[in-house]
């Protein structure tokens, strides 16, 4: 054990979980690639779980930092104006769609989320929330309590009263032989009958466009549009959870919502915005937002630092066109993944842009397989590319490299991740 992990465990919760046999301690880091404390580069394709949007060392992200800090002041506070936060939420409101959109900043993913439930469930005068089954969407109590991922459950206590729908479950044996179409018709049919049997006063549906932890999961697109459908009836709200899915990262929309053509009530946002720097938070109809009636800050959200890291990442996704980037280098790495479904581990290659997935399973049985996920992580690393791990069963690969990702690294990391798999199958 090294010295630097044996400290870890002994000051760090049990609970926060480490990568790899030998744990890896990254020290330094340019464009797509890392370099670890003994010295070795790898390509990464996970980008600290889908937050170095732009890569490592961004001369334009630097210098727009270090121009703020120069300045003298890194915190004000949201008790004075900001002139940084107030231009990129306007930004932000522009390119959300949502009509008379109005930003309030927060500092993380979970954050955001809890304050997109505050906002619906104030704004209906009810506790009752949907959500999706297999989802995450934070660690604090209020976003525990619509997680639909028992993996990231601590409690089962809750402040809100929560019922779970499908739409990323396809493969499930009530489900099961059924086409898209159908599929969606049966989703649409449960969720009436969760309306009319269990939840007579629903404050919003919060749900991921893909879900993140849980394995880049996908509904079929479309679907969202059928659940708003039905929402609107009923003038229970919608929240697209875009802290994964945002700023281009899916390719074919610049949000992930996009590619179900919904435009939400609001939208949460965080990881990638910043570039690696602590940026989360919500855009929502104005009328939905201004309509709390007590006073609320954020003590850190939108500070000055941030807010120019976050300005200038934007700035760079915009003018680069990273989404199309996306969608090119990400149809290049997903194309060249599929014939791993021939292999009796892999069940799926599913995936959006520079967002995919690998899911593995025992060859034997068809069940999900975590060990046969954990030996490809390793793998990975040894052939020097990082990647992630997720699922509700722990048995999916999951892989968002940098948007400025290169035609070169792409086949680079998709190469390295086939001789994983390959290897690993041979082994099992």
């Amino acid at each position: 054990m090294s010295e630097l992990l044996s400290r870890h465990r002994a000051v760090m919760p049990s609970w926060l979980p480490l990568y790899y046999e030998s744990p890896l301690e990254i020290v330094s880091g340019k464009g797509s690639r890392v370099t670890d404390a003994d010295g070795r580069t790898y390509l990464d394709f996970f980008t600290g779980i889908v937050t170095n949007m732009i890569g490592y060392d961004v001369a334009e992200v630097r210098e727009a930092v270090e121009r703020q800090i120069a300045k003298g002041v890194v915190h004000t506070s949201t008790l004075y104006l900001i002139r940084g936060q107030v231009e990129l939420a306007e930004k932000i409101a522009r390119l959300s769609g949502i009509p008379d959109a109005k930003v309030f900043f927060t500092n993380s993913g979970t954050e955001a989320n809890e304050t997109a439930l505050l906002l619906a469930t104030y704004a209906r005068g009810s506790d009752e929330v949907l959500a999706m089954r297999g989802s995450y969407h934070g660690r604090s109590f209020g976003t525990v309590a619509v997680t639909g991922n028992r993996g990231w459950k601590n409690s089962s206590l809750s402040p809100l009263n929560v019922h779970y729908l499908h739409g990323t479950d396809r493969g499930a044996p009530a489900f099961r032989g059924m086409s898209e179409k159908e599929y969606v018709t049966a989703c649409v049919a449960d969720l009436r009958d969760v309306l009319d049997t269990t939840a007579p006063n629903v404050a919003c549906l919060i749900a991921e466009p893909i879900q993140g932890v849980g394995g880049f999961a996908m509904p079929p697109d479309g679907l969202y549009a059928a659940y708003k459908e039905v929402l609107d009836e009923h003038g229970i709200l919608f929240v697209a959870d875009e802290v994964q899915t945002g700023w281009g990262r899916t390719g074919s929309s610049f949000f992930g919502i996009g590619n179900h053509g919904v435009t939400p009530d609001a939208m949460t946002f965080a990881k990638g915005l910043g570039n690696g720097f602590a940026v989360g938070g919500v855009v929502a109809r104005g009328d939905l937002m201004d309509r709390l009636h007590a006073l609320g800050v954020a003590t850190f959200g939108g500070n000055p630092v941030s807010m120019a890291a976050a300005g200038a990442t934007l700035d760079y996704v915009l003018e680069h066109d990273l989404q199309g980037n996306a969608l090119r280098q990400g149809g290049l790495i997903i194309d060249g993944l599929r014939p791993l479904t021939d292999l009796p581990s892999v069940s799926d290659v599913r995936g959006k842009g520079l967002m995919f997935a690998v899911e593995m399973v025992d060859p034997n049985t068809g069940a999900p397989s975590a060990e046969l996920a954990g030996r490809v992580l390793e793998g990975t690393r040894e052939r020097g590319l990082l990647v992630g791990k997720g699922g509700v069963h722990g048995n999916v690969l999951r892989m968002a490299p940098p948007l400025t990702l290169s035609a070169e690294e792409a086949a680079e990391g998709r190469d390295l991740l086939l001789d994983a798999v390959r290897a690993v199958d041979a082994q099992a």
